[in-house]
């Protein structure tokens, strides 16, 4: 893991601020999602990237009744 040397206080709500330097690197933007890891004594945020809930494919996703899916899968199912 690679330290950024950036420090930053929790606020009285719990927030952070990540500061835009990051946010640009990471093609993070307003609204956009993080989803949030626990590795041991670690909390690791990553862009949420919606997969297929039967591939992994990230690849022509769609949201079908609050189920992701890929078009690939998609097909296979209609047939």
């Amino acid at each position: 893991m690679k330290s950024t040397g950036i420090v930053r206080k929790v606020d009285e709500l719990g927030r952070i601020v990540l500061p835009i330097e990051l946010r640009r690197v990471l093609n993070i933007n307003d609204k956009d999602s993080l989803e949030i890891f626990v590795d041991d004594d670690k909390i690791l945020l990553q862009k949420y990237e919606p997969a297929c809930i039967f591939c992994g494919s990230a690849d022509d996703v769609s949201n079908f009744k609050g189920r992701n899916i890929c078009g690939k899968c998609r097909e296979e199912l209609s047939k």
